[in-house]
């Protein structure tokens, strides 16, 4: 079973992101090759999962308004 991929880490760049090890990025255990994978929100941001195909289901939580009496 693979791993939840998380949609905005808060460091991406201490891990390879090019199979579900995610390994640091100094171990490349899979053989990945000589420099890691980056994270999608690094190349194109932090709504990188909002626009194409991902196959990733997202919930959107909706804040509600304070009442105001």
């Amino acid at each position: 079973m693979a791993k939840k991929f998380p949609l905005n880490p808060s460091h991406p760049e201490r891990i390879c992101w090019g199979c579900d090890r995610y390994c640091p990025t100094s171990d490349l255990a899979c053989g990945n090759g000589t420099t890691r994978t980056m994270h999608p929100a690094e190349m194109m941001g932090e709504d990188w999962y909002k626009f194409g195909d991902w196959g990733i289901e997202v919930i959107e939580v909706k804040e509600e308004e304070p009442n105001q009496a």
